[in-house]
C-alpha cells in the first residue's frame, strides 16, 4: 500500500512511517547538493543564518536538466547522498526534517535521523523523466551562481518515494540484501 502525505511533513506523519514503505508526497520541498551544503554547512560552524529557512522542511539532493517545454524542470533524478553526509547531521539539529537521495547513509547520518525524529527518502535511480512530471512548479531561493546545485523549492504532486530510513534508524539497505542473499 502506498502512502500519501501532503507536505510540509509532521512528526506523526514521519512516526507512522516505516523502512521500506511506498510513499506519494505531495506540497512543496527544497534542493540542494554538495556545493549548496557546503555553503549551508560554512555558514553554521561560523553561527551564521542561513539564507534559507530549513525547518520543518525535506530536501531533495538533485541538480535537473533544463526544462522541455510544459514542464517546470527537466529530468530531476536523485543524486548519491553520500556526499552530503558530512553536512546532514549539522542541518538535522538545526530543523530540516528528511532527505530525498539514492543511496545508503552513514551511520552518523542514521543516528542523528533518530535523534531528530527525521527520515530519509530514497528516489528511483534512473527515473528522472518521471519524476520530473511529478514537479509542477519551481522557485530559485539561493546561490543562483551554483546553476543546477542551487536551493531551490520545488510544488510536488505525487512525487514517488521509499522510506530508506525511519526515524527508528530501520534501514532498507541493510534489511532488504539479507532476504535475498543465499544462506
Amino acid at each position: 500500500m502506498t502512502k500519501r502525505i501532503n507536505l510540509p511533513i509532521t512528526d506523526e506523519d514521519i512516526k507512522d512511517l516505516n523502512a521500506g514503505d511506498s510513499v506519494l508526497l505531495t506540497g512543496t520541498i527544497i534542493t540542494g547538493r554538495d556545493a549548496a551544503h557546503k555553503r549551508l554547512f560554512e555558514l553554521i560552524e561560523k553561527g551564521e543564518e542561513l539564507p534559507v529557512d530549513i525547518r520543518g522542511e525535506l530536501i531533495y539532493y538533485v541538480g535537473p536538466a533544463p526544462a522541455k517545454p510544459g514542464y517546470a524542470v527537466g529530468p530531476a533524478g536523485p543524486t548519491s547522498s553520500y556526499r552530503m553526509d558530512k553536512y546532514a547531521p549539522a542541518l538535522l539539529d538545526l530543523g530540516l526534517k528528511g532527505m530525498i537521495g539514492k543511496g545508503a547513509r552513514s551511520q552518523a547520518v542514521i543516528d542523528s535521523i533518530v535523534k531528530n525524529n527525521c527520515v530519509y527518502f530514497a528516489a528511483i535511480g534512473g527515473a528522472a523523466a518521471l519524476i520530473a512530471k511529478s514537479i509542477k512548479k519551481e522557485e530559485l531561493l539561493c546561490y543562483e551562481d551554483l546553476g543546477t546545485e542551487a536551493v531551490r523549492r520545488y510544488t510536488v504532486e505525487d512525487f514517488p518515494c521509499i522510506v530508506a530510513v525511519d526515524s527508528r534508524g530501520n534501514n532498507v539497505y541493510e534489511t532488504e540484501p539479507k532476504k535475498y542473499a543465499k544462506s
